[in-house]
């Protein structure tokens, strides 16, 4: 049974996050639990290196994991493969063309040892909202004019908050991604988790101060 401190519940819209350092070990980086996903909410967690991830039929959890994985464009592994597919331009890329059915295959899309997702319908309506509101980007890979793979995620200063991606051809959401690190003008993509598929694309863990620190000083 986890005990949750009472004032890691968010019984108003106004009543404010812990700090992440005191987030919980187990599970790691549980910071709140409840609230609702409002724009408000959503930018107050990012700014502060927090994220909601939960179950549907769950209260909205909030995470600030440590440590935090991330990635730059200085440490981006392109493997040889994945640069010629890029070279050969199989895809085009469109950002924001098509946010509403980026967020919806990330939902929807079936994944290696995984029963499910955690992309609820209230989650799906808030970051549409984000994004109608400029707070949130797709980046989304296209053959023949259909779509067929691509990532979103939150978008706030010089910093991309990764959320979800999802491909329905081989490499269609890795040249999304490298598209993401390598030509979008941002200094720091927080990838939240560590992965085997982000390690193996260059993605690395920081201390969760590290990260607040350079979210301080890029936001």
């Amino acid at each position: 049974m986890i005990e949750i401190p009472s004032d890691f519940v968010l019984e108003s819209e106004e009543t404010p996050f812990p700090d992440v350092e005191r987030s919980l070990n187990d599970p790691n980086g549980l910071v709140a639990i409840g609230g609702e996903l409002t724009t408000k909410r959503l930018i107050d967690a990012y700014t502060k290196g927090i994220f909601p991830w939960y179950s549907e039929g769950e209260p909205v959890i909030w995470y600030s994991p440590n440590p935090r994985m991330i990635i730059t464009k200085d440490t981006l592994h392109v493997s040889k493969s994945l640069r010629k597919t890029i070279k050969a331009n199989k895809f085009e890329i469109k950002i924001n063309e098509n946010f509403e059915q980026v967020i919806k295959n990330c939902k929807t899309v079936r994944r290696k040892d995984q029963s499910g997702t955690w992309i609820d319908n209230d989650m799906v309506n808030a970051y549409i909202g984000l994004n109608e509101q400029g707070f949130a980007k797709s980046i989304e890979t296209y053959v023949d004019n259909k779509l067929v793979g691509g990532l979103y995620g939150v978008s706030l200063g010089k910093v991309f908050f990764g959320e979800s991606m999802f491909a329905h051809e081989r490499d269609a959401s890795k040249v999304a991604f490298a598209y993401l690190v390598e030509n979008m003008n941002y200094e720091l993509i927080d990838c939240q988790v560590e992965s085997e598929h982000l390690k193996s694309l260059g993605a690395y863990n920081i201390e969760r101060s590290a990260f607040i620190k350079s979210l301080n000083e890029l936001l």
